[in-house]
């Protein structure tokens, strides 16, 4: 099974996931951003880090695959934070991976924008950085074209994040 962890840049999926990983017994972290970094290294240098790596179908194709083989010979909770915010990705990899009748509990981490910016600049990021400047497009995205349990995270730490995640999924 897959705990996918959505939600806009900076929102805390990877603080949870960590936790999460932590309480699950027999559980994986998969971060497909790992995929990404592989091919910018792997391309030659004209076709090195050229935009978001997700707008690549090889990513989206590689991380589907990876999952579903992980997913059908792993008997332990994979857990994948990671930001999916545009529909036909999102239909590539978890509606693919579902299709196959692999199970994906699909949570999306909400908060204001106030919120993300603050923890943004937590973590040190600028103002104007990049996952900054990406979070009017994940935010509407979240409430229009992405479906999943929305949690709200602007009055919640790390902890009570995962503990909500736990009683929605039954552990």
């Amino acid at each position: 099974m897959i705990l996918w962890l959505n939600g806009a840049f900076g929102v805390g999926k990877s603080s949870v996931a960590a936790l999460l990983v932590r309480c699950l017994p027999k559980a994986f972290l998969y971060d497909p951003e790992q995929v990404g970094y592989f091919l910018w290294d792997c391309f030659p240098d004209g076709m090195k880090r050229q935009g978001d790596f997700q707008h690549l179908p090889i990513w989206r194709e590689f991380n589907y695959k990876i999952l579903k083989h992980i997913a059908q010979g792993y008997d332990g909770v994979i857990v994948v934070p990671m930001t999916i915010c545009v529909k036909r990705y999102y239909d590539e990899i978890i509606g693919a991976l579902r299709r196959d009748a692999i199970e994906v509990k699909h949570f999306i981490l909400a908060a204001s924008k106030e919120t993300i910016l603050n923890r943004l600049a937590q973590r040190g990021e600028a103002a104007d950085c990049w996952a900054a400047a990406q979070l009017d497009v994940c935010l509407r995205n979240f409430q229009t074209d992405i479906a999943g349990e929305m949690i709200d995270t602007d009055e919640m730490d790390v902890e009570g994040i995962v503990a909500k995640i736990l009683l929605l999924t039954g552990w």
